[in-house]
């Protein structure tokens, strides 16, 4: 079964690695907003900025980041990272400890997690190129998902109960020694890796800062699921704080079935990034972005209909484990086909202005959000972003222009 293929045991160790990054941060998910409110009593405005600066600061860091990343070593990039997360995340119960715990100190902590993550990403991507074989990129990335949204279902319930037994800063401890745990991991895994060959020039020149976003757009494939993949995030993330608030202060719901309405569906990443190399063995990666990548969009409506009591908590699981079955089985063939049709020597790069952009797409649309949701209500903002969100479709791309194995366009520009 192409799903149980086994990649190697350097991979393994990236795995390892990577599982253990993400159910730390599950279990710390929301932690910093969660502190803000409980140890620093923060009003709406400032855990409003502490969600979106915080990200949107660490995003404009990741920029010059970006092609300091792509002229390294990558495994040397990644522990880097990760020793950064766990020294920043590790000063909060510090100072916490002693009194001393600031809002300013969330917001900084907040911006370095949210560039080191990107500078992360952009690393790994291009480390995982070069670890796996071109027709293992699939397997890999899946394995990479189905981590991920297992964490997603397990981490904020574990954390919301470890957060009640001991203290707001618990899950900040879990989440410090789990980037720790990840850089052990790494350093792990013994493979002589290349020093990526440069021009002799400024890796942070100018032109260098945009040659990801040059790629992407210049590639008629790559830029349609680069613009499709912003609005479809961006108004998908838009939607989670305008739930919250119909949910927990409009509709009455308590906080554990809150909670309950979004750690089962989770479980349909674990069926959607299993199902993912099957499909595309059947139907084509292009049929999994028009096929797949049209049902992630007409969903969303449905949060606009939530009512109280039983039948609205079955309503949000429903809507959710359908969107996310269809998240998890499209994201993974997403980031084959981007590490596929990316040159070596410009995958840091891609991969940090993709996720820069759709950091700042998140951004966007979670402000126009709010200040909708603040003049006509937070069902009637959730009704406009399912509306919006219908029309992205339109961006995917249609028919394949190149061959269906290409696994290497760039090997000839490194």
């Amino acid at each position: 079964m192409v799903g149980r293929r086994r990649l190697g045991r350097q991979f393994g160790w990236l795995w390892a690695a990577y599982a253990v990054s993400a159910y730390g941060s599950g279990l710390g998910f929301g932690a910093l907003p969660l502190i803000a409110v409980l140890a620093l009593h923060a009003g709406p405005a400032e855990v409003s900025a502490l969600s979106a600066v915080g990200p949107a600061v660490g995003a404009l860091i990741a920029v010059p980041l970006a092609p300091w990343v792509e002229f390294r070593r990558k495994r040397p990039v990644m522990i880097a990272m990760d020793l950064a997360r766990f020294a920043v995340m590790a000063t909060i119960p510090v100072a916490y400890a002693f009194g001393r715990l600031g809002f300013a100190q969330l917001l900084v902590t907040s911006a370095v997690v949210a560039a080191s993550k990107i500078a992360f990403s952009a690393a790994s991507g291009a480390y995982l190129k070069a670890l796996v074989r071109p027709d293992d990129l699939l397997v890999a990335n899946a394995r990479f998902e189905s981590t991920n949204w297992s964490s997603i279902a397990v981490g904020p319930p574990l954390g919301g109960a470890a957060i009640g037994l001991f203290g707001p800063v618990t899950t900040v401890v879990a989440d410090a020694l789990s980037y720790l745990f990840s850089a052990l991991g790494i350093m792990a895994i013994r493979d002589r890796e290349e020093v990526p060959p440069t021009t002799g020039r400024s890796p942070v020149r100018a032109g260098a800062l945009l040659d990801g976003w040059r790629h992407i757009m210049g590639h008629s494939v790559l830029r349609a699921l680069y613009l499709n993949q912003m609005l479809v995030a961006g108004l998908i993330m838009a939607t989670e704080p305008l739930l919250a608030v119909l949910l927990l202060s409009e509709l009455g719901f308590p906080a554990w079935q809150y909670g309950l309405a979004f750690a089962v569906p989770c479980a349909g990443g674990l069926i959607g990034s299993r199902l993912a190399p099957r499909v595309v063995a059947r139907y084509g990666r292009y049929g999994v972005f028009r096929i797949v990548g049209t049902l992630r969009a007409v969903w969303l409506i449905g949060l606009a209909f939530v009512r109280p009591g039983v039948v609205g908590l079955v309503t949000v699981m429903a809507v959710e484990l359908a969107i996310i079955i269809n998240m998890s089985l499209y994201t993974p063939v997403l980031a084959t086909y981007r590490l596929e049709h990316t040159p070596k020597h410009l995958v840091a790069r891609t991969l940090s202005a993709w996720s820069i952009g759709q950091q700042a797409s998140i951004a966007v649309c979670t402000a126009f959000g709010g200040l909708l949701a603040d003049v006509t209500g937070p069902r009637t903002a959730i009704v406009v972003a399912g509306l919006l969100i219908l029309i992205t479709p339109l961006l995917l791309p249609r028919r394949d222009h190149t061959p269906q194995h290409e696994p290497e366009p760039a090997r000839n520009h490194s």
